[in-house]
């Protein structure tokens, strides 16, 4: 299948495009080049070949760069919750609009699937102790969150015996990766142990959170991309599976565990309501080929080990490449990006 990936210079996206090449696929890249410059390690088996990429924002993209691909994979958009809080005007023009132009795009080029990262943050608040489903009530609680739920509702009125999206609600990522963030929780938390040898937390811990780790959403994505349209059309997947909802202590717990001598210690109750299990039975069910192969465990093991083999430092750990929000302001601030956080050089 000819593939285009948007965002396949970041966190997932670099390691999705050489998955998917080794799958059997032909893939292109577009990335605006936004973090760019962070790149942790080189690990060949990860990522043995850089597609070719076409440099350009999504917000530009027009019908003449999507023909001949059969299948979008879009991962680029402001990417959380902080990022999106600080500006929410260009979190709905980037990751709402800037997204339903790429589909509407993509649509009119002749494109016969569409896949979106969407997130679990939709879900925002948990219905008491039962498990969300792709059924449940939303709640987003943040720009980024709605942005989410947005683009789903526009994208799917986009659908066609022509044209196919498919939704994927993505649990909070983890896990190596070269193009590495440290803003996500379990990222987050290995870094602290491994520079700090201490993990120490602002809020007691009790939110649940569901977490996948990067290589289980980039298989999620290879069965969506492959699936009979029948399984996929118009189809919402959260993406993870059950044994890896957790509460944030007992990550933080996780991490502390593969982190010998790592000190822990939990504040208290935050005003961050968010707090949300999610139930992952529908893409195990319905998506063929689908399993998740890593636990939260595993991924931290993972972390540990490559921190370990590069001797990760606190400079490294707290350089503005590996966050997200930290990298934007930079390039505003430095008049490299304008007030719409497009390239101003």
């Amino acid at each position: 299948m000819k593939l285009l990936v948007t965002g396949s210079e970041g966190y997932i996206g670099c390691l999705l495009t050489p998955y998917l090449r080794a799958r059997g696929h032909d893939v292109t890249g577009l990335d605006t080049g936004y973090y760019r410059d962070g790149w942790l390690f080189n690990d060949n088996t990860l990522v043995p070949q850089v597609p070719e990429t076409i440099n350009k924002d999504v917000r530009r993209v027009e019908v003449a760069d999507l023909r001949g691909y059969e299948a979008v994979v879009h991962l680029a958009e402001l990417s959380n919750d902080p990022l999106c809080e600080n500006s929410p005007e260009l979190t709905f023009e980037i990751n709402h609009r800037g997204s339903v132009h790429l589909a509407a795009m993509a649509k009119a080029a002749g494109v016969q699937r569409f896949v979106y990262m969407s997130s679990c943050s939709v879900y925002g608040l948990g219905q008491g102790s039962t498990p969300v489903d792709e059924t449940s009530p939303t709640h987003p609680q943040t720009a980024y969150a709605q942005c989410k739920l947005m683009v789903e509702h526009d994208v799917a009125a986009l659908a066609s015996s022509q044209f196919s999206p498919t939704f994927m609600r993505n649990a909070t990522a983890y896990g190596a990766s070269p193009r590495m963030r440290f803003d996500i929780v379990l990222n987050n938390l290995c870094g602290l142990a491994a520079t700090t040898g201490k993990i120490v937390m602002t809020s007691d811990g009790t939110p649940w959170r569901p977490l996948v780790h990067v290589l289980d959403i980039c298989e999620a994505i290879a069965c969506a991309l492959e699936a009979p349209k029948t399984a996929i059309h118009n189809e919402i997947f959260n993406v993870g599976h059950d044994a890896d909802n957790h509460q944030v202590r007992d990550i933080a717990r996780i991490v502390a565990s593969v982190y010998p001598g790592c000190e822990l210690h939990l504040g208290q109750a935050s005003a961050d309501n968010r707090s949300y299990r999610v139930n992952f039975a529908k893409i195990h069910r319905q998506l063929p080929g689908f399993e998740c192969h890593w636990n939260a465990r595993q991924g931290a093991q993972q972390l540990h080990d490559v921190f370990a083999r590069i001797g990760l430092d606190a400079a490294t750990f707290n350089a503005r490449p590996f966050t997200r929000l930290k990298r934007l302001k930079n390039l505003s601030e430095t008049g490299q990006l304008d007030e719409h956080l497009a390239w101003a050089m």
